[in-house]
């Protein structure tokens, strides 16, 4: 196995991971920044405010996502496995 083996093992890791952590992250970005501009605007101050509709949207977010990521995780696990044989030799 060579150095250039484990770092492109690595940088395709990253990526996957990325691309995973996307929805979930650009739904809790988006709707954090809807409830800061409302709390802004009707200046009300509640820190749990924004809790909820995070867990709503990330849920939804997960739900329409999640046949997607779980299709990318197992593809990227099954070419994994399968290099591992001619990574061994």
């Amino acid at each position: 196995m060579s150095d250039t083996t484990i770092i492109q093992i690595a940088l395709k890791t990253m990526v996957v991971a990325l691309e995973l952590s996307a929805p979930i992250l650009a739904t809790a970005l988006v709707i954090g920044f809807a409830v800061s501009l409302f709390q802004s605007m009707t200046q009300i101050q509640e820190f749990t405010l924004s809790f909820v509709p995070k867990v709503i949207g990330i849920g939804a977010a997960l739900l329409f996502t999640g046949n997607w990521m779980l299709h990318t995780l197992m593809s990227f696990t099954q070419n994994l496995f399968d290099m591992v044989p001619g990574m061994l030799s």
